[in-house]
């Protein structure tokens, strides 16, 4: 019997992007038996991760003369950087997913991934996880949901350490020396014992929080590879962390994480990916969908005072579930646990309030795509229209009301090649953003061509077919 040609995955991400690549491929072996499965990406952030990774074959970015001898069953690209998009071009496969080079130009393949890249700026309702959206071109959703993940550990009581990572790669994203400090100080008043952790980066921050705190804590910034960070991860009772590489490492490696979700991240796309970990977020509405904040002043993380993530933080780590949790009051905050919605995707349960008309919008569209792209029934999309139109009919009208608007636009594009109104794009009302910005993207990467027009076109009569 012929040897099974392989699959190739390009992943040229940080460390926490290819960690959330880890369930891909998983699915993949599962979904294309005796296909190796290879990957490429860098030497830096996969060798230390190998030991805990999916039994794949791993290579560095300098193997591409090696890697173009080969012909594959399939390429996906998970990379944005352009020589990604030109090896997916130049490697003999039978499909091919993501960015690629075509005519000279840069494309998409893949309805996921062309959903991806619309969701730049352009992100407020959106609540497809990146691990999932890594996987959808490839494999069902029900392959998807049928992957249980182990919850993560619990402690005995007496296991009283908790870890803080400091840093992250924007210091938006993270808390100030100050901010730590503090929280070093209201963990002791709760018997609780903090560790520090950070890479070679975080050393200079970590010698600030020491100096503010003023008394003695233990330091491992710069001291612990990731193969020793998983170890000592073993004894922690709580993991309190940014949006960071190594919270995914920790969830994945079963350490049971608090992520202090702040700045420019969106915690329904990088969140820890497993079920049973916790997310704090500001309920500020800007709060909601977050791509670049131009508030300097970064609003966001007023809420997370130290204090009541001390006190959240000791009743997780006491092994507290979502139902005494829920009891909590954190002003500013929703604090969400991580689990799986009806269909086995990803989900942030909101363990603070009921939904609201944002909450509702982002279910709607979240079923729209998964039924307009084929991964989930229709009738999902229809449900949930029809309780947004029940609880809050003036978002439907509004969303109604723009269709003359789209439609004049796409039909004098089908006819012409261009749009009537350039600023379209930009005004459209944000509760169809998600579908106005899938159809732009659509229509560039189509090269504006009839075809693209027409696919607009059956995008917007998809949308009316389900609002009917």
């Amino acid at each position: 019997m012929a040897e099974k040609k392989p699959i190739l995955i390009l992943q040229m991400q940080r460390m926490g992007d290819l960690i959330m690549s880890f369930p891909m491929l998983l699915w993949v072996q599962r979904h294309f038996p005796g296909h190796p499965v290879w990957m490429v990406a860098e030497p830096d952030f996969y060798t230390p991760l190998m030991p805990l990774a999916p039994q794949v074959v791993f290579m560095p970015w300098t193997s591409t003369a090696f890697i173009k001898r080969h012909e594959y069953e399939m390429v996906v690209n998970l990379s944005i950087r352009e020589q990604a998009a030109t090896l997916t071009t130049e490697v003999s496969a039978k499909r091919k997913i993501g960015p690629m080079i075509e005519n000279g130009a840069s494309h998409i393949r893949g309805a996921w991934q062309l959903y991806r890249a619309s969701l730049v700026t352009n992100n407020r309702y959106n609540r497809f996880h990146w691990a999932d959206l890594n996987a959808l071109d490839i494999v069902s959703h029900k392959v998807v949901g049928g992957t249980l993940f182990e919850e993560p550990r619990t402690l005995p009581g007496k296991e009283n350490r908790i870890g803080l990572f400091l840093g992250a790669s924007d210091p938006a994203k993270r808390p100030t020396p100050v901010f730590w400090a503090t929280l070093v100080s209201e963990l002791l008043k709760r018997g609780l014992r903090p560790v520090l952790f950070g890479g070679p980066a975080e050393m200079d921050l970590s010698g600030e929080v020491r100096r503010l705190f003023n008394g003695p804590v233990l330091d491992y910034c710069g001291k612990l590879g990731l193969d020793d960070f998983t170890k000592v991860g073993q004894s922690l009772a709580l993991f309190i962390t940014p949006d960071t590489g190594p919270m995914h490492l920790a969830a994945w490696t079963g350490l049971k994480c608090l992520n202090l979700s702040m700045g420019n991240v969106n915690p329904w796309e990088t969140g820890p990916y497993q079920p049973g970990h916790f997310v704090l977020r500001a309920s500020m509405d800007c709060a909601k969908g977050c791509w670049l904040c131009p508030d300097e002043s970064l609003a966001c993380h007023e809420p997370f005072e130290p204090k009541r993530i001390a006190m959240l933080a000791a009743r997780i780590a006491a092994g507290d579930g979502p139902d005494k949790l829920s009891r909590l009051r954190l002003p500013g905050l929703d604090l969400f646990r991580t689990g799986r919605s009806e269909t086995g995707m990803y989900h942030l349960h909101n363990l603070c309030s009921e939904p609201d008309e944002h909450r509702l919008t982002s279910r709607f569209w979240t079923a729209w795509f998964g039924w307009r792209l084929g991964r989930m029934e229709e009738q999902h999309a229809r449900v949930h229209w029809e309780t947004l139109r029940q609880e809050h009919p003036e978002a439907v009208e509004t969303m109604l009301g723009h269709v003359p608007a789209m439609s004049r636009q796409f039909r004098h594009g089908l006819v012409s090649g261009e749009m009537l109104d350039h600023d379209f794009w930009a005004n459209s009302p944000k509760r169809l953003k998600p579908l106005t910005g899938f159809a732009h993207m659509l229509l560039q990467n189509g090269d504006y061509s009839p075809q693209a027009w027409k696919e607009t076109m059956a995008l917007l009569e998809a949308f009316l077919e389900i609002c009917a």
